[in-house]
């Protein structure tokens, strides 16, 4: 009996070591900051909106060229994320517009993955809010511009999490449940540079497919790697809970 727990013991540590990532944030600690307080979701978008501000105006103070651009296109994305998830539809399409065109504008100064990566997050957030025809005719830009990104960084997390996501978070008959989630797992297998929202993002879209797949054991258990990043996000701890 002795040998069959330290057995159980040992597979469950190796598995879990499968799955234990590190991150290494490199956004400037004012972008980390409104980041940050988006994925808690303690505070309301109006208490988040001078957050949002300063960030913009650092953007403009401490960068230049692509540099700016791409962090005023994510400090626009990161806003029109708070303003979505508390149900504030206009702000957010006009964040994500804004963070659209700042992209575009760094990608025709020079290709980036991050440009990309940042052009394709904005146009899929948008592609949620806006008309059926719309994203009819802008969707599949979405996984396209996400491909241009890996092209020019294969480690890029957040890129390959977009091209996943469209297997988990699409509806049937689009969807591919295990296709999806072993892409996810493949993000974290090291091959990948993971950022802190890369790896809640990742953690989060496996709990969402295994709780399409019915499978309550392994959501529960990717819900709570996920709070171990951001406890207080009230998606998982609260809607994804719930599904359960």
């Amino acid at each position: 009996m002795k040998k069959t727990l330290l057995f159980l013991s040992i597979f469950a540590a190796a598995y879990t070591g499968i799955y234990a990532q590190n991150y290494q944030d490199r956004l400037p600690p004012w972008l980390l900051k409104l980041r940050d307080a988006v994925y808690e979701q303690v505070l309301r978008p109006e208490q988040i909106y001078p957050l949002y501000v300063s960030a913009r105006n650092m953007a403009a103070a401490e960068l230049s060229g692509i540099e700016k651009f791409n962090a005023v296109s994510r400090c626009e994305y990161l806003m029109g994320r708070a303003y979505q998830y508390f149900e504030q539809k206009t702000p957010a399409i006009e964040c994500y517009q804004r963070g659209l065109e700042a992209a575009e504008q760094s990608l025709a100064l020079r290709e980036s993955a991050d440009g990309w990566t940042m052009r394709s997050n904005n146009l899929s957030q948008l592609c949620t809010l806006k008309s059926r025809a719309w994203a009819i005719t802008h969707g599949l830009d979405v996984g396209k511009f996400a491909e241009n990104a890996l092209k020019l960084n294969p480690r890029d997390a957040a890129a390959r999490h977009i091209v996943a996501s469209r297997w988990i978070y699409a509806p049937p008959p689009f969807n591919d449940i295990k296709r999806g989630i072993a892409m996810m797992k493949e993000i974290l297998s090291g091959n990948y540079t993971l950022q802190r929202d890369d790896l809640f993002n990742t953690y989060t879209a496996l709990a969402y497919g295994y709780i399409q797949e019915k499978n309550s054991a392994e959501a529960r258990n990717w819900i709570n790697r996920a709070l171990t990043i951001y406890p207080t996000n009230k998606f998982v701890k609260e809607e994804l809970t719930s599904k359960l």
